[in-house]
């Protein structure tokens, strides 16, 4: 069984779960880990100095039970997404084995060090900080956002975990994310298509 792991990151707002959906539904036996599913109970995430929940940083996720269900699906990727619903895809030719594919999602995948080390591909969406504050501004959040908090903690968060993932880690494509959601599928599925067609060719 051949797999290949994908994944997809970047700041608050910049497209990457809309990015991420749209790839699983382009590529056969394919599903979704998102970040977001594994934060911690907002009773117990830190605050700072100014009050503001810790919210971008690794200690507010449940990051071991996100890397145990990684960890499931590279185990059996097959049975993974049949717990999920999602059917299995099988090709029409029996010498052309199945490729499943893992898309990982979140904001801090690459600060993870047991996660990052795992992914084929790796991508990570960027916009500028006027178009990111306006998004997020639009968004509902459960809790919402206190008054500067988004000048407060999570600009200068974003900041601090971009400089420590380019530390970190390598051979991350960055992604404009004032494409369009069109243009930004394409990069990215065309380079994990090859990535496929390269794995089921090999012996």
């Amino acid at each position: 069984m051949k797999t290949v792991i994908v994944g997809v990151g970047g700041m608050t707002n910049g497209g990457k779960s809309t990015l991420a959906k749209s790839l699983h539904q382009q590529i056969p036996n394919s599903c979704i880990i998102a970040q977001d599913s594994y934060f911690k109970d907002d009773s117990v995430v830190p605050v700072d100095s100014n009050g503001y929940k810790q919210y971008d940083m690794l200690d507010a996720l449940h990051m071991d039970q996100m890397m145990s269900d990684v960890n499931s699906w590279r185990r059996d990727p097959e049975w993974f997404l049949r717990e999920r619903g999602l059917n299995p895809q099988q090709t029409s030719s029996s010498f052309d084995e199945e490729v499943y594919v893992l898309i990982v999602e979140g904001f801090l995948i690459f600060n993870y060090r047991p996660l990052n080390e795992l992914f084929d591909k790796s991508y990570f969406i960027q916009i500028p900080y006027d178009i990111c504050k306006k998004r997020r501004s639009l968004r509902v959040y459960s809790p919402p956002d206190p008054p500067g908090y988004f000048d407060g903690h999570v600009w200068p968060m974003y900041l601090k975990n971009l400089r420590d993932m380019e530390n970190m880690v390598s051979g991350i494509v960055f992604l404009d994310g004032l494409q369009s959601k069109e243009e930004l599928l394409d990069i990215v599925y065309k380079d994990v298509s090859k990535e496929i067609q390269q794995l089921r060719e090999k012996d």
